[in-house]
């Protein structure tokens, strides 16, 4: 991903480092061009995602939600430990970008906790269904935060998914319960955590920005996690590790998927998770998707694969301008 114009000057002007200092930060594997790879990558990471959200929804019935994220969040930082230590091979905290990282960390951990606050409250196709919106936010961040202008199509496919939000909601009937804020605002953290991920794009290592939402999300849940404080039985212990493994895994396996593809050929492949969530939904909790939630979904992924589209023509647009760099560059 290209930097904006400021970030590249700033980039442009920043001193020489020393000799000794270059092995200190590792570069970013290159990009691969291999598409295929990386949509079946992401089609697995689906799977992972789509579990953990389901083994929260049935964790949430006895543990608070905090409780829940913070048990993931110490899986997940345990598993990330190696690239915590010096001396490891796996060693990653040297950053260029520590500020970023650490407010990445934030947004990851507030989509996740807004997110399972919902499922306690929501049938898991609806939470999972409104959660996608979140591309489409970032077309509006995505102006503010990295200077991209956002044609009158785009905006439109955006406004397309945001009915689709509505017609699953529906707010101001009887079937509209609070909780369904939960997922919007868990959409809107994700967005501003894929924004971020989009500025260290080629600059910093998967295992670097994995390492630093561990760490941001295990520190802010431990001194939240004594004021909601339940003792879990080893039945909720063991749920919990297994979603701190799944959602760790998955989270992992999409950073990977875009090293071999764009994001607007992995995005069509990213709505399966619907699928995944809504047949264990059934299975598991009895959940029918209605109508509205079938029919507001249906709004949101075609605006999705719109963007997604409408993204993959303006790369190639730019692609064909003698000089332009590429966005994956």
């Amino acid at each position: 991903m290209t930097p904006p114009p400021a970030a590249a000057a700033r980039l442009d002007s920043a001193p020489i480092p020393l000799p000794e200092k270059k092995s200190a930060l590792r570069k970013a594997p290159a990009r691969a061009d291999r598409p295929f790879k990386g949509i079946a990558l992401i089609l697995a990471s689906t799977i992972f995602l789509g579990i953990s959200d389901v083994t929260a929804k049935y964790l949430s019935a006895t543990l608070p939600s905090i409780e829940i994220a913070w048990i993931r969040f110490v899986v997940f930082a345990l598993i990330m430990t190696p690239a915590m230590m010096p001396g490891s091979p796996l060693f990653a905290l040297p950053t260029n970008r520590l500020g970023l990282q650490l407010m990445r960390g934030v947004t990851v951990l507030a989509s996740s906790l807004f997110f399972i606050s919902g499922l306690r409250f929501l049938p898991i196709a609806e939470a999972s269904a409104t959660g996608f919106v979140a591309p489409l936010l970032v077309t509006a961040l995505s102006i503010v935060f990295l200077g991209e202008k956002v044609g009158m199509r785009r905006w439109i496919a955006t406004g397309v998914g945001l009915i689709g939000v509505i017609i699953i909601l529906r707010p101001g009937t009887g079937a509209f319960h609070p909780a369904a804020f939960f997922p919007l605002v868990s959409a809107l953290a994700w967005a501003c955590t894929l924004i971020m991920t989009r500025m260290m794009s080629g600059t910093e290592r998967a295992i670097t920005v994995m390492t630093y939402s561990s760490i941001a999300g295990v520190c802010i849940l431990s001194a939240l996690v004594p004021f909601v404080w339940v003792t879990p039985t080893w039945h909720d212990i063991a749920f919990g590790i297994f979603i701190g493994v799944a959602s760790t895994a998955g989270q992992w396996i999409v950073v990977l998927a875009f090293r071999y593809a764009d994001a607007s050929v992995l995005a069509p492949f990213s709505y399966t998770q619907l699928l995944w969530v809504s047949v264990l939904g059934f299975l598991i909790f009895g959940e029918v998707p209605d109508v509205y939630t079938v029919t507001g979904a249906a709004f949101i992924v075609a605006s999705g694969l719109y963007t997604a589209h409408r993204e993959r023509v303006r790369r190639s647009q730019l692609l064909a301008v003698p000089g332009e760099p590429s966005p994956n560059a």
